[in-house]
């Protein structure tokens, strides 16, 4: 990558009917379709974490795909907050 498209990177948590609803499996096909790194997990309290790294043009696609989900979900929230990334992510993985 060249200096002037430096990676970034985001943490979301995302909120609503978003278990049991394939999610993760979805956000990892579509993370890994826009070359993005990083990993998607469920939470205890119902929630899906997302950390992403990757050129800011995806990033902002791969959020607008979070606020809308797979189909099955009805996703009400997601808040996404902008990190240093770390680059220590080969893969998107489902954790």
């Amino acid at each position: 990558m060249s200096d002037q498209n430096p990676p970034s990177a985001f943490f979301a948590q995302v909120r609503g009917r978003v278990q049991g609803v394939g999610f993760r499996y979805s956000a990892y096909n579509e993370a890994s379709r826009l070359r993005l790194t990083g990993w998607v997990r469920n939470t205890r309290d119902g929630e899906v974490d997302v950390w992403a790294e990757g050129s800011q043009e995806n990033l902002d696609l791969f959020l607008r795909w979070l606020h809308q989900g797979p189909p099955r979900a009805r996703v009400e929230s997601v808040e996404a907050e902008t990190k240093i990334p770390t680059g220590a992510y080969v893969v998107f993985s489902i954790e």
